[in-house]
């Protein structure tokens, strides 16, 4: 591929990842970077190599893009489309890496730039945000969706497919509805359920809080998107409304359903709600990166005696293993082993288990 100047609105750690994912991997592209302030993240990103040059002004340095990137709030990223339409080259591909798509699709063809933009989305993210967070493999394996339209040409979706395969994601196109569609199901949805679970145990938790205390294990483990960032998932609710408030309202009628179930006393129905869905969920492909970030976590049942976690960590960290997290799960209804080890990778993840199994641990197998 030719050399590309590519420029970054919002840089952060999707589009952080992104920059550092192409040029870890040797791509010939020169990063440009708009903000707003002086930020000393981004100055380090300079001083890394990640950033070639920061930009404090959208001007005439955006007539030199051959892509730009939109990684501004979905409710913002629209916002930028009239701007930078007297700025760019006929040539330049505009694309975004927000989770909705129907928003900025329709701005786009109404302010001219429908044969220029062409939406993006990596299926992935951290609970972390910022460049601080962003790392060169965040995508990889990640679906990225493309979501292009009927004007666009073929050579600009597939100079855009090449970009996108080079962070180490697999390219995926998809039509811009069926897009919201299918991230209101898989995402959106689930973190609003996440945040209302969170709040249902807050608002009837006592004043000893003991429901907080006991929801050190699966709860918290489960509600874990919750804590993603509440500006972020504010927008995305109001720019993809149409989709979340279709599936909210399946969520429901499943809820009712099966209070009427347990109202009815029918086992059978029940465990059928349960059967069914473990059976699904188990037919996900486990390799695959997501919309909600994937966390690699090995579980080990340790005896209860002193320095017992301090030899563990030995043990990985002499085989060139990097903790993330380790805790104790107090809660071992529904754990399988009470200590809970999250790791960087899924490489890590895997020579972790060998390490330890070599060593005698029982190591627990969770899907």
């Amino acid at each position: 591929m030719r050399h590309l100047e590519l420029g970054f609105i919002g840089f952060g750690l999707i589009g952080g990842s992104i920059a550092r994912a192409l040029k870890k991997r040797g791509f010939d592209v020169s990063i440009r970077v708009y903000t707003r302030r002086k930020n000393p993240d981004l100055e380090k990103g300079v001083d890394e190599g990640v950033i070639d040059e920061l930009l404090y002004e959208i001007g005439e340095a955006f007539g030199t893009f051959d892509v730009i990137f939109l990684c501004a709030p979905v409710l913002r990223n629209p916002e930028y489309l009239p701007l930078l339409k007297p700025l760019i080259s006929p040539s330049c591909i505009i694309t975004d890496v927000g989770s909705v798509k129907g928003n900025i699709c329709r701005a786009a063809a109404d302010c001219g730039l429908g044969r220029q933009f062409i939406g993006g989305h990596p299926m992935a993210g951290s609970e972390k945000t910022g460049y601080a967070n962003a790392t060169d493999i965040l995508l990889e394996n990640a679906y990225y969706l493309i979501t292009p339209s009927e004007q666009n040409k073929k050579e600009d979706i597939d100079t855009l497919a090449c970009l996108v395969k080079g962070t180490g994601a697999s390219c995926v196109i998809v039509p811009p509805e069926e897009h919201d569609r299918i991230t209101a199901a898989i995402s959106h949805v689930p973190h609003i359920i996440a945040a209302s679970l969170v709040n249902m145990v807050r608002l009837n938790d006592d004043e000893e809080e003991n429901m907080k205390a006991f929801a050190a294990g699966g709860f918290k483990d489960i509600t874990r998107i919750a804590s993603s960032s509440p500006e972020m998932w504010q927008d995305i609710c109001i720019a993809n409304k149409q989709s979340i408030g279709r599936f909210l309202s399946c969520f429901e009628q499943q809820l009712a359903q099966f209070r009427r179930q347990m109202e009815g006393d029918d086992l059978a129905a029940i465990g059928d709600t349960f059967r069914s869905a473990g059976e699904y969920r188990n037919s996900i492909p486990a390799k695959q990166s997501g919309l909600i970030a994937r966390m690699y976590d090995i579980y080990v049942n340790i005896d209860d005696r002193t320095g017992a976690i301090a030899t563990i960590a030995t043990i990985l960290s002499v085989n060139g293993i990097s903790i993330k997290n380790i805790g104790i799960i107090h809660n071992r209804e529904f754990a399988d082993g009470v200590l809970k080890i999250e790791l960087y990778s899924g490489e890590d993840a895997d020579l972790s288990r060998e390490v330890l199994r070599k060593n005698r641990y029982d190591v627990v197998e969770r899907q």
